[in-house]
Formats: structure tokens, C-alpha cells, sequence
């Protein structure tokens, strides 16, 4: 397909989802608890299944597949045993994608977990010596994995007993993950491979932003909230027409992308995280729907009423002014309802350029409005990537999909602040954080190895 850019159309970027309206009945509080870095009062008391990030990118070393990479159980550090962090075994954690823009999966990706434990009564130690390896018998308590591509058309396990890479309990046990990271980095049958494991927070950003918005004078930047902590990742990278709408990328190559958990509550399974596009929950959805929002799915978003104002004239904003003096936008934003919910294209809303719609996509069909990442797989990997993304006419970036090393915080304020309607900045808004603390690997799965030292440490 053609490409028609129009860069400055495209400099601003949201921070927010808009919801379209129609029946408030499908959000209720009873369905299921929610995630991203403890944003929603249920998932406190379930960290297992707090699932804090999403990422989707064209391989930057290998432009003929995508990477898909989802994060669970924030804010780990080496001192956080015995037990450390293992994934929840009553529960199913999902990568999700949708490629004909009705907001349903048309490929899932499922991972399921069972533990091998060998303490028994005999010893608290998670390994009783160095762990070299996987198979390690040092390693005392391990997990494996079953993962399944599932389609409307059936499922296929491709993994049936795969072994997660341990935590990372300190210098003394794990003198090496790189090692262990190899050794769980595997092959997949259709080319891909696959992930399971312990990996340092690729998010960077500054969480003073929930102290009255960096302590009301812009003194709560330049410090990265979550360096030194790790978090458990789940990633796959496969050729990009196993995503594809009639696995054809070229005819269509838009895709939206999503990561939830499903748990078991005794009668069946129920989804409590869901996570697509980055702090949408945590700044757009007041307290009282934070529990629910992320129990939905997404060909629900448009059904949700309540959370349409909370969008279309968003609460950051507000306060920007409030603190700041920066004037909010004029609304309702329809422009983040573009970026956030339909995609960028010409046909669909303010912003006239065709970046990453799924209207784009030759064979879709009727799309329907809902909030997650969405990836255009034809744009092919910068040569020198931008942290502002197509904020900065990189327009492999975020919202075009969402890379590990995207700023999305300073992308969203800007954007919220006005720069998506005046493509102008504003000046000196941002939290001065603006890369992560460690270097991101250069090969798949690419998040930085999960650091042995411990915060208090540093």
C-alpha cells in the first residue's frame, strides 16, 4: 500500500481513550479487577496478574516479522523473596490481536503455567547454589509453559513445555542471566520465536506526575520512578502474515494489538487485566470505574458512555491549566478519539493522513471503536529511532504501535496539552525522563536483562 504522511497533521499524540456512547450496563464493577503498575484498587491485592505494558513493533532486525511483548507483576527486586515471582498458575495470560477492526481477537496468543517445586519441607531456598542454566539443579523451584496460537478457527499449541526464565534472586545464585535468557529465548514451528521470563521494566518515566502533577512547580521531573526494578515478561516474534488480515500484510497491514489475564474464579475463567495503549486506566478512568474498565473487551469500549467525557474533555488537561496556566484544548478532543480509537486516517477523523487505520486494510470490514495499540506493519524499522516518535516524524513510533524506548509520557502530555490540534509544543513539559536506565538488548526479545541489585542498593 501507499503511505501519505502528512507530518505535521501527525504531531500530536493522546494520552487518552475516547469512548463512544450508548449503554453504561456493560461496565460494572463486579466483572474483574484491573492492571498497569497497581493503577486500580482491586489489582493490589492480586499482583500476579497485574499486567502493566504492551508493546508491538515491526523487528527492528528483522523487518519481515513483528514483535509482540506484554509485562506483568511490577516493581520486582532481587530482595523480594523466597518466593519471588512466579506467574499465577489459575490463570491464562493473553497477547491479543485483532486484524479486521471489529475489536475482537483474530489471533491469540495464550500462555499457561504449572510449577515444579522441590523444596518441599526440606529447605525456604528458592536454589540451593549458582544457577548456570535452566535445567540447573540448583534451581529448586521452577515453572513451565504451554503456549497456544488460538484463532476463531481453532487453536495450536506451539510450545508444550517450555521453561520461564527464574528470577533474578541476586549476584550469588545468578551470576549470568544473559545465559538463562538465551537458553529461554526458543523457536517457534511457523519461524517465530518466543520469551518467557524475568526482564528489567522497559517503562522510564517520572510517577511524580501523581504528586499534583510533579508537586505543582515541574521540581517531581528528571527522576525514573521505576529504574532498578524488574518485571515479568511474555513475548513472541513471528512473520507478519501469521497477524495479518487473510495473511496477507501487504493488502492489509494494520493490525491492533492488546494483553489481558484471564483467572480462574472457581466456575470459570474471568478477565482481570487488560492492557493496550500505556496509563490510559491510570489517568483517564476516574476511581470509581478503574476496577471495571479493564474487565471489558475492547468491542465493548463503545458501549461505555461514562468514560466519554472523561476523554473528550480529559482530567489532565484540566489540571495542566489548573497548575500550569497551560490553557486546555477546546472540546470535545476529537482528535485523541482518532489516534486512540479509530486509528489515523484521512477518512476518519481531523488528523488527514493515513498512518495506521484499519480502515486502511483492504479487506476489512465494518470497524468498530475501541481503545488499544495499533500497528502498521508496513512501515519499516528507522535507521535512527526517535524517542517522541511520530511526534518527531518517526513514524514507526508510538502511536504507530508502541516500541520499548518511546517516550509515551512526554508524547501523551504534550498531546493532551494541545500539541495533536496546534502541532506546537509546549515548552519545558516533560519529566525529564527520557530514556530507560539500562540499554535495551539488540536482538529479540530485546528488553534489557532484569538487574541483581537491589533498589536500596544503589
Amino acid at each position: 500500500m501507499e503511505l501519505r504522511i502528512n507530518r505535521r497533521a501527525l504531531v500530536g499524540l493522546g494520552i487518552a481513550a475516547a469512548l463512544t456512547a450508548s449503554s453504561f450496563a456493560v461496565l460494572r464493577t463486579d466483572s474483574g479487577s484491573t492492571s498497569s503498575h497497581r493503577e486500580a484498587p482491586a489489582i493490589l491485592a492480586d499482583p500476579l496478574n497485574d499486567n502493566t505494558d504492551t508493546y508491538a513493533f515491526v523487528s527492528p532486525d528483522k523487518a519481515d516479522t513483528v514483535t509482540l511483548l506484554a509485562n506483568w507483576i511490577p516493581f520486582q527486586e532481587p530482595q523480594g523473596g523466597p518466593n519471588f515471582y512466579p506467574f499465577d498458575t489459575k490463570s491464562r495470560y493473553y497477547i491479543r490481536v485483532d486484524n479486521d477492526g471489529d475489536a475482537k481477537p483474530d489471533v491469540s496468543y495464550q500462555w499457561t503455567f504449572r510449577n515444579e517445586d522441590k523444596r518441599g519441607n526440606t529447605t525456604y531456598l528458592y536454589n540451593n547454589g549458582p544457577v548456570t542454566s535452566l535445567n540447573d539443579p540448583n534451581l529448586l523451584f521452577r515453572q513451565r509453559y504451554t503456549l497456544k496460537r488460538i484463532t476463531p478457527s481453532g487453536s495450536k499449541t506451539l510450545i508444550s513445555d517450555g521453561i520461564v526464565a527464574p528470577s533474578n534472586v541476586g549476584r550469588a545464585s545468578i551470576p549470568n542471566y544473559a545465559t538463562l535468557l538465551q537458553q529461554a529465548t526458543v523457536k517457534l514451528p511457523n519461524g517465530g520465536q518466543t520469551y518467557a521470563g524475568q526482564a528489567d521494566d522497559p517503562f522510564f518515566l517520572s510517577l511524580e506526575v501523581f504528586d499534583l502533577l510533579y508537586r505543582g512547580d515541574l521540581s517531581g521531573v528528571g527522576t525514573d520512578t521505576v529504574k532498578g526494578y524488574n518485571t515479568s515478561t511474555l513475548a513472541v516474534q513471528v512473520p507478519a502474515s501469521d497477524l495479518a488480515l487473510k495473511g496477507d500484510p501487504k493488502r492489509n497491514p494494520v493490525i491492533g494489538v492488546w494483553s489481558t489475564t484471564d483467572k480462574f474464579n472457581g466456575k470459570g475463567y474471568t478477565q482481570v487485566s487488560r492492557l493496550g495503549s500505556p496509563l490510559v486506566n491510570e489517568v483517564v478512568a476516574p476511581a470509581g470505574l478503574k476496577d471495571a474498565f479493564n474487565a471489558l473487551p475492547p468491542e465493548k469500549d463503545a458501549d461505555v458512555p461514562a468514560l466519554v467525557k472523561r476523554v473528550t474533555d480529559p482530567e489532565v488537561a484540566r489540571l495542566l491549566e489548573s497548575t500550569y496556566g497551560i490553557k486546555a484544548p477546546a472540546t470535545p478532543r476529537n482528535d485523541l478519539v482518532q489516534i486512540f480509537l479509530t486509528g489515523i486516517a484521512k477518512a476518519t477523523g481531523p488528523i488527514k493522513a493515513d498512518l495506521n487505520s484499519q480502515s486502511l486494510n483492504q479487506d476489512a470490514g465494518k470497524l468498530r471503536p475501541a481503545e488499544m495499540l495499533r500497528l502498521n506493519m508496513s512501515i519499516p524499522p528507522t535507521k535512527d529511532p526517535n524517542r517522541l516518535g511520530v511526534l518527531a516524524g518517526d513514524l514507526q513510533g508510538f502511536p504507530n504501535g508502541r516500541r520499548l524506548a518511546d517516550d509515551v509520557v512526554d508524547i501523551e502530555l504534550q498531546a493532551v496539552a494541545g500539541a495533536a490540534q496546534s502541532g506546537k509544543l509546549v515548552p519545558g513539559l516533560t519529566d525529564k525522563v527520557d530514556k530507560n536506565d539500562v540499554p535495551f538488548l539488540k536482538t529479540f526479545p530485546y528488553v534489557a536483562l532484569p538487574s541483581n541489585v537491589g533498589v536500596n542498593e544503589r
